[in-house]
């Protein structure tokens, strides 16, 4: 059993079918291929908007170019202390960005506070001495697997607009987000107030597949520089954007996030009526975050079960994270909870 994380989990078998189907005959590279502006058709309707799509083939390449849209070098980003672009991407987004400082902010849930964003466009502006603020960026889902409303995003919108400060989303768990909130695309992006979203597929089901969705013309103007000057234009760009089509065919997309969601509920309700146990982050999505007893991690280690353990909490218990994926089964969550339960 695995549970370290979504990315564990191969690609959905409609995925390498489409992969093997676009792998037929010869196509036109970078992108000049019927499949590839099928996909971007595809992704402007689930967003509800005529919108300039980019592919590429990791997160971090998604998150970085996306951010150097936003930011010049000599300009800042306000994200949360804990975002995968300021604690997991090594130095990318400042590659990226030609320099770009990250402004970490503290926040319950994961979650930046608007006001807080707001505080930290204003600290300094206009002063040479500081990095000026030219992006947020929020994380859906967060670090702590919970979800943004809509509603707070677009406050954290509002305090940037304020400011002429854009608002960018690392959507890496984007379906499981949108459907643990029931909410449209389009209410959870552009119509809250984002301005670009890094769209993930992959941790949902894909091979290698994330978009930059960018909804402002302007923005997206020179982003096809951008995008090969980082290597980011694949040759044979149809073996990419064929996983697209076959995502979004039947909402496949979705499905898999309610799998792996509901197997995320299922594995945290179990959790909590264990004597020892606490649950504590409201799972929005497919990931769950106990404080469980030392002893309880050693036997579930030593039973091959497969999780990150993330140091010891004040209180001796051990602060774990749990991830489902589309493939998760019943059988396995139960069998853990077997195991943990089993003291």
């Amino acid at each position: 059993m695995n549970f370290a994380s979504d990315n564990t989990a191969g690609a959905h078998p409609a995925i390498m079918a489409a992969i093997a189907k676009a792998n037929d005959g010869r196509v036109m590279p970078y992108g000049n291929d019927e499949g590839t502006g099928h996909a971007k058709d595809l992704l402007s309707h689930v967003f509800e908007k005529e919108a300039h799509v980019f592919f590429v083939p990791t997160g971090t390449a998604a998150n970085g170019l996306a951010l150097s849209a936003l930011v010049p070098g000599y300009g800042a980003v306000v994200c949360h202390e804990t975002a995968h672009i300021n604690e997991h991407e090594g130095s990318g987004p400042a590659l990226f960005t030609g320099g770009a400082k990250l402004l970490g902010l503290p926040g319950d849930d994961g979650k930046i506070d608007p006001t807080d964003v707001a505080r930290t466009i204003a600290h300094g502006r206009g002063d040479p001495h500081y990095a000026p603020v030219f992006a947020a960026s929020i994380t859906q889902l967060t670090e702590r697997g919970t979800a943004y409303r809509p509603d707070h995003i677009a406050a954290i919108a509002e305090a940037c607009r304020e400011d002429g400060v854009r608002l960018h989303m690392d959507g890496a768990r984007f379906a499981n987000a949108l459907v643990g909130l029931n909410c449209s695309a389009a209410d959870m992006t552009w119509k809250a107030g984002v301005d670009v979203v890094s769209f993930g597929a992959t941790k949902n089901g894909a091979l290698a597949l994330e978009a930059v969705v960018i909804f402002d013309a302007d923005l997206a103007r020179d982003f096809h520089y951008r995008q090969k000057r980082a290597g980011m234009v694949l040759s044979k760009m149809r073996l990419m954007t064929a996983q697209m089509a076959a995502y979004l065919a039947d909402d496949l997309w979705l499905e898999n996030a309610r799998r792996a969601n509901a197997m995320a509920r299922r594995l945290a309700d179990g959790l909590a009526v264990i004597d020892g146990i606490d649950v504590t982050q409201a799972v929005d999505g497919n990931e769950v975050f106990p404080l469980i007893p030392a002893a309880t991690v050693a036997r579930l280690t030593d039973a091959g079960v497969a999780f990150y353990d993330r140091g010891q909490a004040p209180d001796g218990r051990h602060r774990v994270r749990l991830v489902s994926a589309f493939c998760t089964t019943a059988q396995d969550v139960d069998r853990f909870l077997e195991i943990a339960g089993n003291g």
